[in-house]
């Protein structure tokens, strides 16, 4: 139980710090598309990616319906000898979803990044997700390739109530982050609002060492 805590601790994490960081990408060293997933959605299966789905029998519920925090997993290809998995970030409609993934696309010359709300099209003929076009970043569209996949992982009540905290959290962050770029704008127009922080903390703190020196309760002063 320690160690199932342990891990969602660093699920949410991890989530919060996807949710909350500006742009397409997130920053990263190099970022494997299955610890990846499985940090953000809390999806505690390992191995390679084209295990998860044999090995999310018995563990997980798993279905041909996208649900926002659900596991992706595409069947292994000359492209993706290993599969993939991606972690659906909303559903759009029943045949388009965006998904937070890992090594996909090239950016900037470098695998191994992350990519938030990607859109993925159901192309299969059922219309059971078994089929997909992923957009990839370095050609700005779908593309022709379709990518075969074996269908949906659904979060457990575990990882489900990890990625809603992390959700919360990250709307709480961007709340702040906007209430302090509304008080730069309205104090002091174009002024970064961390550099005018700062610059308030450094102010606040001569003011101190002033009034301490006046009132002769500064350390150094002789008596």
């Amino acid at each position: 139980m320690r160690q199932r805590v342990r891990a969602l601790a660093s699920s949410l994490l991890v989530a919060l710090m996807v949710a909350v960081t500006p742009g397409a990408a997130l920053a990263q060293d190099y970022w494997q598309c299955v610890p990846f997933a499985r940090l953000v959605s809390g999806i505690q299966i390992f191995g390679d990616a084209h295990t998860w789905w044999q090995q999310a029998a018995g563990r997980y519920q798993t279905g041909f319906t996208p649900k926002a925090g659900a596991v992706l997993c595409f069947k292994p290809t000359g492209h993706k000898r290993l599969g993939h998995v991606a972690v659906v970030s909303q559903v759009l409609t029943d045949r388009v979803i965006q998904i937070t993934h890992a090594n996909w696309s090239i950016i900037e010359g470098s695998r191994g990044q992350v990519e938030k709300n990607v859109t993925v099209i159901d192309v299969s003929p059922a219309g059971d997700w078994s089929e997909v076009k992923v957009w990839y970043d370095p050609s700005r569209d779908l593309g022709a390739t379709v990518y075969p996949t074996y269908g949906f992982i659904y979060q457990d009540a575990y990882a489900a109530a990890a990625s809603r905290f992390a959700a919360a959290g990250a709307a709480a962050v961007t709340m702040a982050q906007n209430a302090a770029n509304q008080v730069a704008a309205a104090v002091r127009p174009g002024a970064a609002p961390l550099q005018m922080l700062g610059q308030a903390a450094d102010s606040t703190d001569r003011i101190a060492a002033l009034i301490q020196l006046a009132t002769g309760q500064g350390g150094g002063e002789k008596r």
